[in-house]
This record gives structure tokens, C-alpha cells and sequence, in this order.
């Protein structure tokens, strides 16, 4: 008996498979935490457009990984001149290289999911373009793999079919424990810590409303040292405090008071102002998720690395290289069912200027190596082998 583990429980129908990027509703209410909604579209607003922190991350990585210098080789040659390295330098009329895999690469690094679309029927496709994740949604069959993806927009879908001899759709996704066709991202993992940040800077925002301190207290005695104020009195004085004392344009303003009116100012305790703190340890959170050490993002208090050019190399060999290798990977792949013929991208370390310390070790201790045939050595280096007698 043949098991099939992508097949979900009999009482759930395939069309209904949840995603990984689905809405996650929480309900508040009283003593319970909030927490923003956990969609893709909630996620990229709140984590990327909303968040300094996150949009510097996504940005860091995105852009460092589509700057990486691409080799085109097979198992014997390595292209000059090539259709594929052709398609992507000038991937569509309005994206170059640089920009189509930002593109895709931040796709991924917001939703756990990248979308390539080929454009041209037979052969090596004529464009490429990246679709937007929250747009998509897979369709299963029978089996579990995927028959379609569907494309929604402006109220009009459109159905990509993926059971022809080349896939129109090029499908990235991160890896999920609890998904058989969907990723998870490095903002759902930092989402707690983004929701922590934002309402930091929301608190450090209204503190600053408020001359970094409570308004404090008005306290009315009257005439015989009893008393309280008339409805029309209260609504007055409520009035005037809005209008005249509040806000950063009247901060410093001085107040008069009357009629038995005493002003009682209030303010925190350094166990109060411990927002910062917590503040920079959400900041970390972030970095942690998404692989950038903070000394890059200018999070102060960091100390694991020596210096900056260490930082700098290893983000480049634990996140950058990682996410370049495995997307050109999975996009080599799906242009050789295309084209008709196995070809590799990859980057090309020998370029990267944050490893060139690496790099120069490498080829001198291989160089140095006598027991090792060229052959060997070029296998070592990552280069194609040569025919006997070149």
C-alpha cells in the first residue's frame, strides 16, 4: 500500500487547505494582549511599511543577495555567453537582474513564499516576472502537489496550469513544519517582537505629546477647602487644558490657575521608563529573526561580534548566501525543464568582497595541496571540470 503524505484527514476537502500566511484572528478583551492580525498583507504593513527595524532587514538582505554576481555552468563548462545568462540580465522591459531577484527575494523574506512567472510558450521563456504572494493561492490535486495556482486581482482571477510538460509558475517558499505547501516567513516569527516595537514607539510617540511625563493632577478645594467643580466648570477646564497645554507645540507653556485650583505634578519611576529597554530587546528580536547581525542595523548594546567587517561576513555566510544559493537553485532548475538541458546558477564567491579574506585562503590552501589532482581542486573550488589535455 502506497502512503500519501501530502494527503490531509478525509474530512477536509483539498480546496479548503489552510494557509500558512492565513488571517489569524485574536480576540481582545479585557486583561488579554492584542495582537496585530497575522496575514501577509497585515504583516508587510505592520512589520515592513510600519517598522523601521523590519524594513531594514528586508531591505538589507533583499538587496545584498540580488547584488551577488551569478555563474552560468553546466557539469562541463562554465557560459560566457549564454540564452539564460541573457534572460537574466534583462529579465522583463521594466526590471534588470538586480531588480527582478529584490523583488523576489523580499517576497519571500515578507511572506515565506517567491512566485516567478514565465512569459512565452516553448522553449526558454521569453520574460519573467515576480507576482505578488498575497495574490496567490495554490490549488492541490488528488495527490497533494499542486495542479494550478490561481492569480487574484481587481476581482478577476487567473488560473496558471501547472500539468503541462513546463511549469508557467516557478513556486519558492521557505520551510514550514505545519504546511505541505506553503512557507513560513521570518516576519510571522518576529511578529510578537514587531508588535512589542511598534507599541514602544507608539508610547515613546504620546510620551512626547506629553513632555515625556503624565499631565498630573488638578486638585479643586474651593472656598472652605471642600468641594468639587460644576458640570460647565469641568467641561471648561478640560477645554482649556486640550486647547492650551497640550501637545508638543505647547510644551513649556505656563499655567494659570484659579478658584482653588492646585496643580499636583505627576511623574515616572525608572521602573516607567523601562519601555526603551524593552524597546531595544524587540529591536534584537527582529534582527534574530530574519539572520542580520544587530551591530548592522545599529542596535546599540551588541557584543557578539569583534567588529563591524565580521559582522558584515558573517551575515553574507549565514543568511545571504544561504537564501542567494537556494532560490538560483530552484530557478536554474525550473528554466532547465524550459530550455531542455541541465543548467546551474549559482554566486559567484570568488566576487563577494566580504569573503575575499575567505576566499584567498581557500585557493591557497587548495593550491597548496599536492595530493589533489586538478581535477579535484577545481571540484573543490566549485569550477566545472575540463576535458583531458585542456
Amino acid at each position: 500500500m502506497v502512503l500519501n503524505f501530502f494527503r490531509r484527514a478525509e474530512s477536509v476537502a483539498p480546496e479548503r487547505k489552510a494557509s500558512a500566511t492565513g488571517r489569524v484572528i485574536a480576540w481582545g478583551g479585557s486583561g488579554r494582549v492584542v495582537w496585530s492580525p497575522r496575514d501577509a498583507a497585515s504583516l508587510t504593513r505592520t512589520g515592513f511599511s510600519g517598522n523601521p527595524i523590519g524594513f531594514r532587514a528586508v531591505k538589507l538582505i533583499a538587496e545584498a543577495a540580488a547584488a551577488l554576481p551569478l555563474v552560468c555552468q553546466d557539469r562541463d563548462r562554465r557560459y560566457d555567453v549564454h540564452p539564460v545568462i541573457d534572460l537574466m540580465r534583462r529579465p522583463n522591459p521594466g526590471q534588470g537582474r538586480a531588480e527582478l531577484l529584490e523583488a523576489l527575494y523580499g517576497q519571500i523574506l515578507l511572506s515565506g513564499n517567491g512566485y516567478l512567472e514565465a512569459v512565452g510558450e516553448g522553449g526558454l521563456p521569453l520574460e519573467l516576472h515576480v507576482l505578488r504572494s498575497d495574490r496567490m493561492s495554490l490549488v492541490p490535486g488528488s495527490d497533494g502537489w499542486p495542479v494550478a495556482y490561481d492569480y487574484s486581482v481587481g476581482g478577476r482571477t487567473h488560473r496558471f496550469d501547472m500539468t503541462g510538460p513546463a511549469d508557467p509558475i516557478c513556486h519558492i517558499r521557505s520551510f514550514h513544519p505545519q504546511d505541505d505547501h506553503y512557507g513560513l516567513s521570518p516576519m510571522q516569527a518576529a511578529a510578537v517582537a514587531i508588535d512589542v516595537h511598534n507599541s514602544a514607539s507608539a508610547w515613546s510617540k504620546a510620551l512626547l505629546d506629553n513632555a515625556a511625563r503624565p499631565s498630573g493632577a488638578i486638585v479643586y478645594k474651593g472656598a472652605d477647602g471642600q468641594g468639587s467643580l460644576t458640570p460647565d466648570q469641568y467641561d471648561r477646564l478640560v477645554s482649556e487644558m486640550e486647547l492650551h497645554h497640550q501637545g508638543a507645540r505647547n510644551a513649556g507653556r505656563p499655567m494659570l490657575l484659579e478658584g482653588g485650583l492646585d496643580w499636583k505634578p505627576m511623574g515616572f519611576s525608572p521602573s516607567d521608563m523601562e519601555f526603551q529597554k524593552t524597546k531595544e530587546a524587540a529591536a534584537r528580536e527582529i534582527a534574530i529573526a530574519f539572520g542580520v547581525p544587530p551591530m548592522l542595523l545599529g542596535i546599540p548594546g551588541d557584543a557578539t561580534y569583534a567588529n563591524y567587517q565580521e559582522a558584515n561576513r558573517a551575515f553574507y555566510r549565514l543568511t545571504v548566501l544561504p537564501l542567494a544559493t537556494r532560490v538560483t537553485a530552484s530557478v536554474a532548475h525550473w528554466l532547465s525543464t524550459h530550455l531542455g538541458e541541465n543548467v546551474e546558477l549559482r554566486p559567484d564567491l570568488d566576487q563577494v568582497p566580504a569573503l575575499a579574506a575567505e576566499r584567498d585562503q581557500q585557493w591557497a590552501r587548495v593550491g597548496a595541496a599536492s595530493f589533489l589532482t586538478d581535477a579535484e581542486k577545481r571540484m573543490l573550488l566549485g569550477l566545472p571540470r575540463v576535458a583531458e589535455g585542456d
